[in-house]
């Protein structure tokens, strides 16, 4: 029987007994303020002997309304109870259910269980990407012994991709940076005199730092993510199953050709956004300070020595490789699904920059010695 909005739900209490009447279903019991008047008269039933309940009167019942009904007694059927048979079995499946039991709060330990999680899923990550460097070399053997029968296709393909489409951000970021770093730069030299140490400034952060660290992270947001979502939709479209079906290794076909094109990739890419920084701050500095790209041209081997472009093509390497390495880890733990795809794509690009400045402080460590004059 339908809702009337004729019969909404109430209860009186005469002698003893609460008699319920009216429609006791959710859109009836949704009415404002209708629970605090519901309340009110249970609230003035006697606590002194089990009052009567009588629900002959009510015209329709559904799973909330027997809820309420069962909140009221306090969770156990009251002794004089007048019910329906066909109210019968939302009472007989709340009794059966019992009472629910939440485990007690443990405050004291989330700290150290958040921790924990955390310590397994870094263990989990490490453990996942160390499998994929070893499958990595093996791969690498294979194919420095049969390199006729290599993935020279995809590893064109992905120099393509990775590297060549990646130069007009590049080349922008870089200009964009060069200017900035030699207008800020000029300012602070012109005050005391050291205009001609502008060359010194740009030439090493540039060449050294700055170039390789810009290219890196550009790549990362750029070329990573793309990796990434391009192996977890395989995954979602079922290509990688239908490679291993077809007996073509994932690794040999699809993460080797990307971490060998990012790796070859890089240190062009390094050399073409050194190239771009450094016009961007030569033509700042001849306009703040009226030095010529001549004189730039012609003290810049003298300022920079040697060391520093080997530093920077060494970096860009390792980057490359770096980057190529993380986004696939992360594409082959995709699930099925568009929240893993986005979720993993999300940690495959803060992570991969987040190893390019780890391993740039590394370099930076070891090679802290070499490069000055």
């Amino acid at each position: 029987m339908s809702t009337d909005e004729s019969h909404p739900p109430s209860l009186s209490l005469s002698h003893g007994t609460v008699a319920a009447s009216g429609c006791w279903q959710v859109q009836e019991l949704a009415q404002p303020n209708l629970d605090a008047v519901l309340s009110t008269v249970v609230q003035a039933i006697p606590t002194t002997a089990e009052a009567r309940w009588d629900l002959s009167q009510i015209v329709t019942l559904d799973h909330i309304g027997a809820q309420w009904f069962w909140n009221a007694w306090g969770n156990k059927r009251p002794q004089q109870l007048v019910l329906p048979p066909l109210f019968e079995d939302y009472f007989d499946r709340l009794e059966e259910a019992g009472t629910l039991i939440l485990p007690p709060p443990r405050q004291h330990r989330a700290f150290l269980i958040a921790i924990w999680d955390w310590m397994s899923n870094m263990a989990d990550h490490a453990m996942g990407l160390t499998k994929l460097v070893g499958q990595l070399l093996i791969d690498l053997l294979r194919f420095a012994r049969q390199p006729q029968r290599g993935p020279w296709t995809e590893i064109s393909s992905n120099v393509f991709h990775a590297g060549y489409q990646a130069m007009g951000i590049t080349a922008l970021v870089g200009l964009l940076i060069g200017v900035v770093l030699s207008y800020l730069s000029s300012q602070q030299l012109h005050t005391f005199g050291g205009d001609i140490y502008i060359v010194n400034i740009l030439g090493l952060s540039i060449i050294r730092e700055l170039g390789p660290l810009l290219a890196a992270i550009l790549v990362a947001g750029r070329s990573g993510s793309s990796i990434t979502a391009q192996i977890g939709v395989m995954r979602v479209t079922e290509e990688l199953d239908a490679m291993l079906v077809m007996g073509l290794p994932h690794g040999f076909r699809l993460i080797m050709p990307k971490v060998i094109a990012l790796a070859l990739a890089m240190p062009l890419i390094v050399i073409w956004t050194d190239i771009m920084s450094l016009i961007g701050g030569m033509a700042a500095a001849n306009l703040e300070l009226n030095l010529s790209p001549s004189y730039f041209m012609q003290k810049m081997p003298n300022a920079v020595p040697l060391a520093n472009y080997w530093i920077g093509l060494g970096k860009g390497f390792v980057f490359g490789g770096l980057i190529a390495l993380v986004s696939c880890h992360f594409g082959l733990r995709i699930k099925p699904n568009t929240e893993s795809l986005g979720h993993n794509t999300t940690q495959s690009v803060v992570t991969s920059i987040t190893m390019v400045i780890l391993a740039d402080g590394v370099f930076a460590i070891v090679f802290k010695n070499i490069g000055f004059r």
